[in-house]
């Protein structure tokens, strides 16, 4: 520890700078309180993460089963297809969409789910799924950018990663 005014060493304990007469403060006036109030957000926004991954995943598999139902010709009034003209477009391309479709909707569910999983053990890793997570998100309005944003302003800046630093 050294003095903020002229640079000298100092020893912990010691009330001011032996050699200018600054009186010495504590590194971080009350951490504590601080620690226990970011403690609360980083709770809350767990929770958020947790609750968007499982609704996305819901969600999607419920939007993905319909659209596959509609795109091979189960609904509708449609006997081959949405356009009546037997299956749409080559055979291999609508199952090969529909699969990336559950790939994508799997992967988004469970990049969610790891955040919010880590940010609730309070994680290095989780920290930084969290943040790339967000950032993946910030393009589905308005949840996903809400959620994304709130993510970023809480978890990133040098005094939101030492408050987190001191969680772990």
């Amino acid at each position: 520890m050294f003095c903020s005014g002229c640079g000298q060493a100092l020893t912990p304990g010691q009330p001011a700078c032996p050699r200018c007469g600054r009186p010495i403060a504590s590194p971080i006036p009350n951490l504590d309180f601080q620690v226990q109030n970011y403690d609360g957000r980083i709770k809350a926004l767990s929770i958020v993460w947790l609750v968007y991954g499982g609704l996305s995943l819901v969600l999607g598999t419920i939007g993905l089963f319909f659209a596959n139902q509609f795109l091979m010709g189960h609904f509708g009034p449609w006997p081959h297809g949405p356009w009546g003209h037997g299956p749409m477009g080559p055979e291999w391309f609508v199952p090969m969409i529909l699969r990336f479709a559950w790939v994508f909707v799997g992967l988004r569910s469970a990049l969610a789910l790891a955040a919010g999983w880590g940010l609730w053990q309070r994680t290095q890793w989780g920290r930084v799924v969290a943040i790339v997570a967000a950032f993946l998100s910030l393009l589905r309005i308005p949840i996903g950018t809400a959620l994304g944003i709130w993510t970023l302003v809480t978890l990133l800046g040098y005094r939101n990663t030492t408050l987190y630093d001191q969680l772990t």
